[in-house]
């Protein structure tokens, strides 16, 4: 995620406070190759080679030679974002004191102070008060930033958020303390994306003091992780042997989903959510009682819902003659248990002319 930093008010004097921006994301589970066992060794000693274990045989911690191993693998980058995913990332303004070049300059060239001087230690000494970090997310369908409401990670801290979207007040740090906050930010289109942290702090010495600002600029792309392609068709009425004389018009919704992304997903649900007047019946693995679909990277899984009127002409058409039936609504989670949502957008059929 590369960053720009807009310049501060004198940018010749650096900052007391330093920003660090994290992404947080959850680790996989480190994958083992266990090495096959030599053929000069006799056929009743199967017992895997244990350099090749992520951890020694007979420590007693992995004994097994399964394919997962206990270790915890943290991603080395950024990584990808995907639509229908939660970005989270932690803030950290950090109070750093460089080194006083006065006193190193004394370590190497020892001087006597002068009479009635002031050490220069306590003449530069700061007092960093009210520092604040805010977010906002530029998304390429926005033509403002949106401000993002920043979670503090000490739920007891005093400068919990308000209802009106404010940070609270300001907290002062001593030399070598952390303000951390964390995003949560609910990816809902593709494109180029923009994290924007503004850091605001009061500096003060004993004799002045001022408030000072900087921003971070932090860009990264969104790609997405569904392909969700449909299909309508329509359905003969039931039978008038059935009872059912009341009963409208009648669809089939078919629903192909194609894992986009680089990671494995398993579906959680998948379901429709109708305009007032229609009704669905759910024809996929939730009725059957199927286990949950585990899409590979590439793979598809089809969808098949029967939709109908409540009642006979319960639906009013649109000017074009189109129905508009509603949403589908597309649950999953990764292979770490990450949580994923994507809703589409409105879906229907249009009426043939009778």
């Amino acid at each position: 995620m590369s960053h720009q930093r807009y310049p501060s008010i004198d940018p010749k004097e650096p900052h007391s406070v330093s920003l660090k921006v994290l992404r947080l994301s959850r680790p996989s589970l480190v994958v083992q190759q266990t090495l096959p066992v030599p053929l000069s060794n006799p056929p009743d000693d199967a017992t895997p080679i244990s350099a090749s274990l992520a951890y020694s045989a007979n420590s007693g911690t992995n004994p097994e030679p399964f394919l997962l191993t206990p270790i915890l693998n943290l991603p080395p980058s950024f990584g990808t974002a995907y639509v229908g995913e939660t970005f989270s990332c932690t803030l950290c303004a950090n109070y750093e004191i460089p080194p006083d070049p006065i006193e190193t300059e004394s370590a190497t060239t020892p001087t006597l102070p002068s009479a009635g001087s002031i050490p220069s230690q306590h003449a530069k000494k700061k007092f960093i008060r009210d520092v604040r970090i805010e977010a906002e997310m530029k998304t390429p369908g926005a033509t403002t930033p949106q401000k993002v409401v920043l979670q503090p990670t000490d739920p007891s801290a005093t400068d919990k958020g308000s209802d009106d979207g404010k940070q609270g007040s300001g907290t002062d740090l001593e030399p070598g303390q952390s303000l951390q906050k964390i995003v949560n930010y609910d990816l809902h289109e593709e494109g180029n994306h923009v994290l924007v942290v503004t850091v605001s702090y009061y500096e003060a010495t004993e004799t002045s003091g001022r408030v000072r600002t900087f921003r971070k600029l932090y860009q990264f792309i969104c790609k997405g992780s569904l392909i969700v392609r449909t299909k309508v068709g329509s359905l003969p009425p039931p039978s008038t042997s059935s009872g059912s004389e009341g009963v409208g018009r009648r669809w089939v919704m078919e629903a192909q989903l194609e894992n986009c992304s680089e990671d494995l997903m398993q579906l959680q649900r998948v379901r429709l959510q109708l305009e007032p007047g229609f009704r669905y019946q759910d024809c996929n693995w939730e009725v059957s009682g199927g286990s949950k679909p585990v899409l590979h990277p590439g793979e598809v899984e089809q969808c098949c819902f029967v939709v109908e009127e409540e009642t006979r002409d319960s639906v009013v058409e649109g000017r074009d003659g189109r129905i508009v039936f509603g949403v589908l609504d597309i649950g999953w989670r990764n292979e770490m248990g990450s949580k994923g949502f994507l809703s589409t957008g409105k879906l229907g059929t249009r009426v043939a002319a009778q």
